[in-house]
């Protein structure tokens, strides 16, 4: 990487790894405080609302937040279009879920839904507030301030959600909690941007940006609804209990593996945008990004399928022992998504959301048949599925890469291969050491510990240029 490159890029890693794992690492201890009073079916109520709430902010933010950030040109009147646009949208969909969920909770014949509903759908029209903000500090690569807005609203509300959980709260607690979230987060990102939209609203800018932003909307709709279609699924056919254990094995392995998907696609999207129109140095980039993504992920969500058991034993308690398998599953399918996401940053680049569109309608009619195979055999299996899916789908994703820049499936896996296999061999270490000691929380230990060194030991002796670049970008 040219230094220039590296030190946006470090920046850029650095400030969104602290706004993303300082947030979720809050949450997560504060969730795992509040899941050892509360109970999977409390967890389950609140995941029967996941696809409803999902696609109202898609459509909230209607792929203009990544027009924006991709529009180098980009005017106060552009930014004043979307803000209006969103706050309309952002409207509507609450007035839609307020007056639906009578129908949702009798979709579920859980009637406490009611409420729930209500309450939690004010959270899209307070994140409408703030897509602008977030596309602006994005195009500069300014995760400093997102950090300290989501930091804050992170730890207020967690507080309060912990202090109902506590109180006797039930399920209320998760609501009230995740509620204020979305208010504090409004409320300082407005405080801290100091941006003031103009009273304004062009529709020949809104055309402009929804004639790349739209195929991006469909492209999410459809992706929003492919990954929350199971737990209407599982809410509808299994139990509120196994609903809660599935959301909560989602959520562990969706921690490092949507994080980290998220860093590295709010930081690689506007600066490969810079090289548009540059395919060789374009392509040497996307490589980059591409093996040390891989370098980064697969240990970390191989190292957690191999210390699952006594993780959750340790962290949530014997209770949510059916998550182990789950979790397991889940990881090996999610180690992907990084890799997914760089593929379709670059279709985003290049401006060709129209390919972007065409490959999700044909990865989620793949995702749904195997789907709809698996129902009929049970939770663990729909799980295995998504693994089968997730695999298919990358050589998917891989296809238009290699027509724009000569980088297809197999030049890419190839480029994977050396991070795969230090991760699957330091995951069996783990396993190993971890599986032989009898004490949960010395076995999660244990396990962690020989997996790091292990890893790293491997990467150095073998001289890898990925742990060369990964310690160059934090500076050692």
């Amino acid at each position: 990487m040219s230094e220039s490159l590296r030190s946006r890029t470090a920046k850029g890693i650095i400030w969104s790894s602290i706004e993303r794992f300082s947030v979720q690492f809050v949450q997560l201890i504060i969730s795992v405080l509040i899941a050892r009073v509360l109970t999977p079916e409390d967890y389950g109520v609140v995941g029967m609302l996941a696809i409803f709430l999902a696609i109202a902010q898609t459509f909230v933010d209607s792929g203009f937040s990544n027009a924006l950030i991709r529009k180098i040109d980009r005017t106060e009147i552009d930014n004043s279009t979307v803000f209006y646009f969103n706050i309309v949208v952002g409207i509507i969909f609450y007035i839609v879920l307020f007056f639906s969920a009578p129908a949702i909770a009798k979709f579920y014949n859980t009637p406490i839904l009611i409420p729930i509903t209500r309450v939690l759908s004010l959270g899209i029209f307070f994140n409408s507030l703030t897509i602008v903000q977030r596309a602006i500090l994005t195009a500069k690569v300014d995760f400093k301030t997102q950090a300290k807005s989501s930091l804050i609203s992170a730890l207020i509300s967690g507080g309060v959600g912990l202090y109902m959980a506590y109180s006797g709260y039930g399920v209320w607690a998760l609501v009230i909690q995740s509620l204020i979230s979305f208010l504090l987060n409004t409320s300082t990102l407005w405080l801290f941007t100091k941006w003031v939209p103009l009273l304004v609203f062009s529709w020949k800018s809104f055309k402009e940006m929804f004639g790349f932003g739209s195929k991006l909307l469909l492209s999410a709709l459809l992706d929003t609804t492919y990954n929350n279609i199971y737990t209407i699924i599982i809410g509808k056919v299994f139990s509120s209990s196994d609903l809660g254990l599935y959301t909560r094995a989602n959520s562990l392995a969706q921690f490092p593996s949507s994080n980290l998907t998220g860093i590295m696609q709010r930081v690689t999207y506007p600066l490969l945008c810079e090289y548009q129109d540059q395919d060789e140095r374009l392509k040497q980039v996307y490589r980059k990004y591409l093996k040390l993504s891989a370098f980064i992920i697969f240990p970390l969500m191989i190292g957690l399928a191999s210390v699952a058991y006594p993780f959750i034993i340790t962290v949530l308690s014997g209770k949510w022992s059916g998550v182990v398998i789950l979790l397991q599953i889940m990881c090996l399918g999610l180690m992907l998504y990084p890799i997914h996401a760089i593929n379709l940053n670059l279709l985003q680049v290049k401006g060709r959301s129209d390919l972007f569109l065409r490959l999700e309608i044909i990865k989620k009619a793949i995702g749904v048949t195997i789907l709809i195979i698996t129902i009929p055999m049970g939770l663990v299996y729909m799980c295995i599925g998504q693994v089968i899916s997730s695999i298919i789908c990358l050589a998917v994703n891989t296809f238009y890469t290699g027509k724009l820049i000569d980088l297809g499936f197999f030049k890419q896996l190839k480029d994977l291969l050396p991070a795969l296999a230090y991760s699957l061999s330091m995951g069996a270490v783990a396993f190993i050491i971890s599986y032989n000691i009898e004490n949960s929380m010395l076995s999660l230990i244990a396990g962690v510990l020989s997996g790091v060194i292990y890893f790293y030991a491997i990467a150095k002796l073998t001289n890898s240029p990925e742990l060369k670049d990964l310690l160059s970008l934090i500076g050692k």
